[in-house]
């Protein structure tokens, strides 16, 4: 249940944020009237509305580039037009050209997320391309699906679908979605391997590791808070060990320990053969969890591990603290 009050502009500059996600706050002098508070201090009012059995969540504005006064007489407008009925268009238009128009207006990702997204689509429903939208059937989904090899590319292509038509209901184009006649695609989600013990045992295989730079480097997958490809990518120059700094994040005690002791000789922390940084030493990792006695873990489930435990928070230092605070439970178990 979210928490009530009497919207005003102090109470909402200072509200606390939340450790992770987003918070959920109401309007008691408009009760339709909710705002949400994200971990990073974005706040947004909007309304819910059930429309067609769904429950609807629709943006009125952020603040405080809107009014509070505003976004209280825009509910009632809000949500008049989201019980509208949205009206059939006879005009037919092609699946491809469909899925342009959705990309454009509904997708919002970085450059490189965009095309690996485009070129799945492209892939895996090349069939429905010179179809109309409002003529492609509930076979039509699901002999689409079973030509996917791969459950979980399969799982994506169906959830991506269903979101397309829940956009051409939206834009009038079909009346009813074909997806729901498919059943969902299931996959053995692997299990993440990673305990605390076991992070202890990583580290000491990590150490005990002959080459200093890969060494380095798969300790800053613990230490660093960070994806792989951006440890990896670490270059000094955004590196400030005056206000223990990487970039925009802070760094970790841990992590100051492990890079003050590398040269630095060149423009990248990791260099890798040639004029690169370090890429993908994947035959030196499965030395590594093999020795740690954790054969089947990932680089990537060290950083999904950390980022689970950590406890976010907006201000840099408070931030680099809970970093610290994690590591000493994590890493120093006695």
């Amino acid at each position: 249940m979210s928490h009530q009050f009497f919207f005003n502009p102090y109470i909402l500059d200072n509200l606390a944020l939340p450790s992770r996600g987003f918070d959920v706050v109401q309007d008691v002098s408009e009760p339709r009237l909710r705002m949400y508070i994200t971990s990073r201090g974005v706040k947004t009012f909007f309304v819910r509305k059930r429309i067609k059995g769904r429950d609807r969540r629709v943006i009125i504005g952020k603040y405080p580039d809107m009014d509070i006064e505003d976004a209280r007489s825009a509910v009632a407008n809000v949500l008049a037009d989201a019980m509208k009925k949205t009206p059939v268009k006879r005009k037919k238009i092609l699946f491809r050209d469909f899925v342009q128009m959705y990309l454009k207006n509904r997708v919002h990702r970085t450059v490189g997320t965009y095309d690996k997204l485009v070129r799945s689509i492209d892939r895996h429903l090349k069939s429905l391309f010179d179809k109309n939208v409002s003529d492609i059937t509930v076979d039509d989904i699901k002999n689409t699906i079973e030509t996917i090899d791969g459950a979980a590319i399969a799982e994506r292509m169906y959830e991506l679908l269903a979101s397309v038509f829940r956009y051409a209901i939206d834009t009038g184009y079909v009346k009813n979605n074909p997806v729901t006649g498919v059943a969902k695609p299931t996959q053995n989600r692997r299990v993440r391997p990673l305990t605390k013990y076991g992070l202890r045992r990583l580290v000491d295989a990590i150490k005990d590791y002959s080459d200093p730079t890969v060494r380095a480097a798969f300790l800053m997958l613990v230490y660093g808070f960070a994806p792989k490809t951006r440890v990896f990518s670490m270059q000094w120059e955004d590196l400030d060990f005056n206000r223990y700094t990487w970039g925009d994040m802070p760094l970790s005690d841990m992590a100051i320990v492990v890079l003050r002791d590398l040269p630095q000789d060149g423009y990248w922390v990791f260099p890798g053969r040639g004029h690169g940084h370090l890429t993908d030493p994947r035959l030196a990792w499965a030395r590594v969890v093999e020795n740690a006695g954790i054969p089947n873990l990932t680089m990537d489930d060290v950083y999904k591990f950390m980022m689970r435990r950590l406890n976010w928070a907006g201000d840099r230092e408070d931030l680099r603290n809970n970093m610290n605070d994690l590591l000493d439970e994590l890493v120093n178990i006695e």
